[in-house]
């Protein structure tokens, strides 16, 4: 199974070139087919530079400007317009995301699932350097969707997950233009009957840079997309539903490492199969 890493970055000339080259050595140690797809969003420094070095240094990078206007949800969105991967997972440029947590990722989607989910507020996962105010906005938020939706999920709004293509084709088209894109995958895909895994991760504040996400600005977006997704899961009768996606009957267990099919690494899983 080939994995597309999907690498958005705006004015990121500080932690990109660290990003991509761990995230592809660890890949490579693993022996994963892979391809890095860093998306330029808009940047105006030397990200666009520094990422044509390393494309033409591994055949395997790609450099990606995004065709639409700025914003991360448009720069995801185009990285998802081309990737050529059985599965695609999205990892920000800032260094803030384990390429360790990446091959987790990979193993529960070579197991079968069709979503990988992480989660740095379950046993076993873990932040590093979360501004206070940040956290307070992040768990208030994702409470308000785990109640609304009783997923099981705690991280909804955390960028960092990835996807079978059959997942990725299934919650088309992508609307979200900004940060609310974190929350559109995930929500759609979990109601339109994908099956997914849930594993605790680590995250740590980036060390160069400055951060895109402007909470302020975010507040109405995320709500948009929180409420277009609820209301399509209760009133649509089904009708963006995969074929056979699955029921309530098969719909959560727990394992360990090594209990169930294939290999992962992070320790405890949480495994739910749809959001009914």
């Amino acid at each position: 199974m080939k994995l597309s890493v999907v690498i958005p970055a705006h004015n990121e000339e500080g932690s990109v070139e660290q990003t991509v080259r761990a995230v592809a050595d660890r890949l490579r140690r693993e022996e994963i087919d892979y391809e890095l797809v860093v998306v330029d969003d808009a940047s105006t420094d030397g990200t666009a530079a520094i990422v044509r070095r390393l494309a033409a240094q591994d055949p395997a990078i790609r450099y990606v400007r995004s065709p639409y206007r700025g914003g991360f949800g448009f720069a995801v969105r185009a990285g998802l317009d081309v990737y050529t991967g059985d599965a695609v997972a999205i990892v920000m440029a800032d260094l803030s995301d384990s390429p360790d947590d990446l091959v987790s990722y990979y193993r529960l989607l070579e197991a079968g699932f069709d979503c990988a989910l992480g989660s740095r507020f379950i046993r076993g996962g873990a932040t590093h350097g979360y501004p206070f105010v940040k956290f307070v906005l992040n768990r208030g938020v994702n409470l308000f969707i785990r109640l609304l939706f009783g997923h099981g999920y705690n991280d909804t709004t955390n960028a960092f997950k990835a996807y079978r293509r059959e997942a990725i084709d299934t919650v088309q088209p992508l609307v979200s233009n900004h940060f609310n894109l974190t929350v559109e995958l995930p929500l759609k895909a979990i109601v339109r009957g994908h099956s997914y895994a849930i594993v605790p991760i680590t995250w740590r504040n980036r060390q160069a840079g400055v951060s895109n996400l402007r909470i302020q600005e975010m507040g109405g977006r995320y709500l948009y997309i929180i409420l277009m997704v609820f209301l399509e899961h209760h009133l649509s009768r089904g009708d963006y539903r995969r074929p056979g996606g699955l029921h309530r009957e098969n719909r959560f267990k727990r394992w360990r490492s090594g209990d169930g099919p294939g290999r992962v690494t992070s320790g405890a899983v949480s495994v739910r199969r749809d959001g009914d």
